[in-house]
C-alpha cells in the first residue's frame, strides 16, 4: 500500500472526538484546567485547536468508560505541564500493575516508536470532567 499517494486516509488528517454529557461544564474544565478555549463552536459541539491539530467536544449520551486514553499531547517538559496542570487542580491517575507503575502520577513507558528516535517515554494521564482519559507523554531521547 502506497501511503503517499494511494491511500486516500492516509492523505486525511485527523481529529479526535470526545463525548461530554454536559457541554457547558466540559467547556469549564477545558477553559479553567487546561487554559483551552474553543476555536469554533456548532450547537452541541466545540472545536478546539492544539499547535496543527484540533479535537471536538460533542454533546452526547453515551460516556467512555475511561479504562484507556482517548487523546494524548506530546510536550517537552512533561513535568513543568504536569505541575502547571496540578496548580490548576487536574488530578493524574496512579497505576500500580505488574510491569507498569506510576510514581507521583508519572511512568516511564519503556520502547518508542523506531520513527520518532526516542528511547521511550514519560507520560501521565488525568480524567476530565466528562471521564475522558487523556495522557501527556515526552519522548525519552
Amino acid at each position: 500500500m502506497d501511503i503517499s499517494g494511494g491511500n486516500i486516509l492516509a492523505r486525511g488528517r485527523v481529529a479526535t472526538r470526545l463525548p461530554a454529557q454536559d457541554l457547558e461544564r466540559a467547556r469549564r474544565f477545558y477553559a479553567e484546567r487546561l487554559g483551552l478555549e474553543p476555536v469554533d463552536e456548532r450547537p452541541g459541539g466545540l472545536l478546539y485547536r492544539c499547535s496543527d491539530t484540533e479535537f471536538a467536544l460533542f454533546t452526547s449520551t453515551g460516556s467512555s468508560p475511561g479504562t484507556f486514553s482517548q487523546m494524548g499531547w506530546q510536550v517537552d517538559d512533561l513535568d513543568g505541564v504536569v505541575a502547571e496542570l496540578r496548580s490548576k487542580g487536574v488530578e493524574f491517575e496512579e497505576v500500580d500493575v505488574p510491569g507498569f507503575r506510576t510514581v507521583d502520577g508519572i511512568a516511564h513507558v519503556e520502547g518508542h516508536y523506531p520513527s520518532k528516535h526516542a528511547r521511550g517515554e514519560r507520560a501521565a494521564w488525568f480524567r476530565d470532567s466528562e471521564g475522558n482519559l487523556l495522557g501527556i507523554g515526552e519522548p525519552v531521547v
